[in-house]
């Protein structure tokens, strides 16, 4: 028979491990050893691993661990299908574990691990933001981010579970069906086109407005309506149709504030069912058909000429009450018809070479005379 020997050399840094025909014996320590090969295939083994590393990945793990010979050399960390482990390594986190077993040397570093039950979904530790950096975080954790100005909605398995206010977030993978709405709660403004409507007196237009509104109750905007754009736009357009439906054009024209008005306040109410607030409702065009604006235009035309005529006429009688007024004061006072007698010359004499010779007489007789 052949003996064939090979001189291993651990150094302080590693630890052997002996196997013989494949089975674990033990570990081995810092030293020189000479191992005895009976056959390349089923004789003596020593697989020489560094304790630096930190982790012990080996074919035959379960074996090593199960024989004990790394108790006060390693830690072993054993989870099971709902366990998960944040382990630091020299104070430094450096990875997150799944299910299964692993071994970690601590000899040369300190390592120091938490198990958190997955089963609970949402993760939350005072060191999440080294956490969420870790490579492996990704592989465990989904992450995801409120931003501000925004609400989260979460639900689990189907059921609302809670609202989350902006900051960043985890749950763990695979432990649940975990969804969270995103919700804009800031104010925001929609705009309603035109849509027909026809009013009470069967006149047809098309009317556009514009509806301010912001996001109260998250879960109702989540839970009754699958889209509250579409949603509140809908409702816009009923309740302005509802409204416009009521009055005749003139009156709608002529009523279009008392309109908004009365068309937020329902809108309020039927908003409120599904989570929101409408801060204002303001109705901003009304627009005609091309025969009506040019009937219309005739009726204001029409208006606008009675109404310069009504004007016209009434200075007409004002000036002839006024003239009347006059007479009667200059018929009862000479001084005045005197005075308004010298007022007429004046103005003819500036526009001719008339020359006028005053007398004791009347300036009128006088003039008649040269005449």
């Amino acid at each position: 028979m052949i003996f064939m020997f090979k001189r291993i050399k651990i150094k302080k840094d590693e630890i052997g491990l002996l196997f013989r025909d494949g089975e674990f014996v033990k570990p081995l320590e810092t030293g020189t050893y000479r191992t005895l090969f009976l056959n390349p295939f089923h004789g003596t083994r020593v697989d020489v691993v560094s304790l630096r590393a930190p982790w012990l990945e080996h074919a035959q793990l379960d074996a090593i661990v199960d024989s004990g010979a790394l108790e006060g050399r390693a830690e072993v960390i054993d989870l099971k299908d709902h366990q998960r482990a944040l382990v630091w390594v020299d104070g430094r986190f450096d990875r997150v574990l799944g299910p299964g077993r692993y071994v970690a040397w601590t000899r040369i570093r300190e390592v120091r691990h938490e198990i958190r039950d997955a089963r609970e979904l949402r993760f939350e530790h005072g060191d999440q933001e080294v956490i969420f950096k870790a490579e492996t975080a990704a592989k465990w954790l989904n992450i995801f981010m409120i931003e501000d100005g925004y609400v989260g909605v979460a639900f689990k398995n189907g059921d609302f579970l809670e609202t989350l206010k902006p900051g960043k977030y985890a749950t763990w993978n695979d432990a649940g069906k975990y969804k969270v709405y995103n919700l804009d709660v800031r104010e925001k403004v929609l705009d309603v086109t035109g849509q027909d409507i026809m009013t009470a007196d069967k006149v047809t237009l098309r009317m556009n407005a514009v509806v301010s509104y912001r996001v109260v109750d998250a879960v109702k905007a989540v839970t009754q309506v699958n889209d509250i754009d579409q949603a509140l736009y809908r409702e816009t357009q009923l309740v302005i149709r509802a409204e416009v439906g009521l009055r005749e054009l003139d009156r709608l024209l002529g009523e279009k504030d008392a309109v908004a008005e009365a068309t937020a306040s329902a809108l309020k109410k039927r908003a409120g069912e599904f989570g929101l607030e409408v801060r204002s409702l303001g109705i901003r065009d009304v627009i005609l058909p091309g025969d009506m604006k040019d009937l219309l235009n005739k009726v204001i035309e029409a208006q606008k000429a009675a109404e310069a005529n009504v004007i016209k006429r009434r200075e007409e009688t004002a000036a002839m009450r006024s003239q009347l007024n006059t007479a009667k004061l200059l018929e009862q006072n000479d001084v005045l018809m005197r005075m308004r007698e010298l007022e007429v010359l004046e103005k003819i004499a500036q526009s001719s070479n008339l020359q006028v010779v005053l007398g004791n007489e009347g300036l009128c007789e006088r003039v008649l005379k040269l005449l």
